[in-house]
């Protein structure tokens, strides 16, 4: 296909420039301000029929709108006009040629109305095809022997030493090492860090170890500067004694999304001398149970949805509550963002005693409305006095990868004690019954499971191993530095800590 479209749009081009394009994709494709949707609302529909079609051509030549079909073609004929643009995407059709046509610079000018219209509406922009740049070009053109990845393959695959009860550790690398949309933002070098000490940036470090991974060895790696960054970082986790390996994750998630920031605002600062940096706050933590914050225990304190960075973009969702006053059926909704959902296994009295058996279990006990008793009344808005009410939880967005927490681990006053109990765990899971319109609930969620941590031992005294989905249908064992195949079925027999799931179908803006 041509760069520069066909004769017929080159001819165009000569004769009227790219101004009328570049006009007529900014405010009826793009619709870059206020001022340009409003124009299109009144102005953008067929002269012929009035109607406000879905798929709407606009003709380059002269002030005219059809509907696809004959409407736009019998003008294009009639008038002997060539181009039109199609307002849905933004293509340009020749008539002549009878085809859609491509042309680089009108890309170019388009792509830049997209940035302004998604500016302007304070979104992301959508989704771009991936065009090589001069550097980019030159090394693929220096590596014309490149690495074909074929089934049964050990690439990517790397033991990890264990560097002393460090154990916890190296199962949430595993686990993160194999997240699909993470792996890819690392292995396309994404991270661009301002920081003048780049080798105190956490981010820095991970992606050195994805390339670490995908680099071909086979020898067990040493994640010894990953742990002394993270116990300079997470003081709380510092020392050579077990560390709990949920904690561990959430404590990473939190870093890593802190120096995204950081390096964020550096670079932005760089780019923009004399304005101030944007400040750093807390990056989330678990939101969904109090005994698993982020860090020293810190609740999410990021504000959802204002954070771009790739953390929160994969494992950032929103937990919905629910609190219905009993006296006036008045609801009380708030919001909250979290990286993972902690599970019950125990027996509660709120719910019968009854004890889960299958992680769809504790998903239904754990979006079921509870009574809350008259000792916990909670101030109506509504009532202005403090009445009994019932609270429920429901998913009202979920991220790309949503993880689960099996709170195995019991402490009270009385005793500490660990949850052996076998809970199941599918293959594929369907979240749609837990989401907060489950009718109305825009897109598919519907995952699959791909890396487990599992725990061995009991409260005292333990191991961690993990098990991941290297390829599409094989399971490998991580035990620290010894990598062996496994079967699902050893995967899906296994006790389960943490779950990890990504998402099957994958929605853009």
């Amino acid at each position: 296909m041509s760069e520069t479209g066909c004769r017929h749009y080159q001819s165009y081009v000569k004769e009227h420039s790219y101004d009328t394009f570049r006009v007529i994709d900014a405010y009826f494709a793009a619709c870059v301000n206020k001022d340009a949707r409003e124009k299109k609302a009144i102005h953008c529909n067929c002269f012929e029929c009035g109607s406000y079609g879905i798929q709407m051509y606009a003709c380059l030549h002269c002030i005219y709108f059809g509907c696809r079909g004959a409407h736009i073609t019998s003008h294009l004929r009639a008038k002997k006009h060539n181009v039109a643009l199609e307002l849905s995407h933004g293509t340009l059709y020749c008539y002549a040629c009878r085809d859609y046509i491509y042309d680089a610079r009108s890309r170019d000018y388009a792509l830049i109305n997209r940035k302004l219209e998604a500016k302007d509406l304070q979104k992301s922009l959508g989704w771009q095809p991936w065009i090589p740049s001069a550097k980019e070009t030159n090394l693929l053109l220096a590596n014309a022997r490149r690495r074909l990845v074929r089934p049964n393959q050990t690439i990517g695959l790397r033991g990890l030493l264990n560097l002393g009860s460090t154990c916890f550790m190296n199962c949430i690398v595993q686990a993160l090492v194999h997240t699909p949309l993470l792996s890819d933002y690392f292995m396309s070098d994404r991270h661009d860090c301002g920081s003048k000490s780049s080798h105190k940036c956490l981010v820095c470090e991970v992606s050195r170890l994805f390339q670490e991974f995908y680099a071909g060895s086979r020898s067990p790696l040493s994640l010894h500067r990953l742990l002394h960054l993270i116990w300079n970082h997470a003081k709380h986790l510092a020392g050579y004694e077990q560390q709990d390996a949920h904690e561990f994750f959430i404590a990473t998630l939190d870093l890593l999304h802190r120096h995204c920031v950081k390096a964020k605002s550096e670079h932005e600062s760089k780019c923009n001398s004399g304005t101030g940096g944007s400040s750093s706050t807390a990056g989330g933590g678990n939101s969904t149970s109090s005994s698993s914050g982020s860090g020293g225990g810190g609740t999410a304190t990021h504000c959802y949805g204002q954070c771009n960075c790739i953390i929160d973009q994969i494992f950032t969702g929103m937990l919905q509550s629910d609190v219905v006053c009993q006296a006036c059926n008045g609801v009380s909704t708030t919001f909250d963002p979290f990286w993972d959902i902690s599970l019950d296994l125990g027996e509660t009295t709120s719910h019968g005693g009854v004890t889960p058996k299958t992680l769809i279990d504790c998903l239904e006990r754990y979006t079921r409305a509870e009574h809350l008793g008259s000792a916990e009344k909670i101030k109506c808005s509504a009532c202005k006095s403090y009445q009994e009410s019932t609270k429920q939880f429901s998913l009202r967005t979920l991220p790309s990868v949503v993880s689960f927490h099996l709170k195995r681990f019991e402490h009270s006053a009385l005793i500490d004690r660990k949850i052996s109990s076998f809970i199941q765990f599918p293959v594929e899971l369907d979240m749609t019954p837990f989401m907060s319109e489950k009718k109305n609930a825009y897109g598919d969620f519907r995952f699959s499971l791909y890396a487990v941590v599992n725990h061995l031992g009991t409260i005292d005294t333990g191991h961690y191993t993990a098990y991941v989905r290297h390829q599409k249908d094989t399971w490998v064992k991580c035990d620290d530095h010894i990598i062996t195949m496994a079967s699902l079925k050893q995967v899906l027999d296994s006790e389960g800590y943490l779950l990890f799931y990504h998402k099957n179908v994958l929605e853009y803006e």
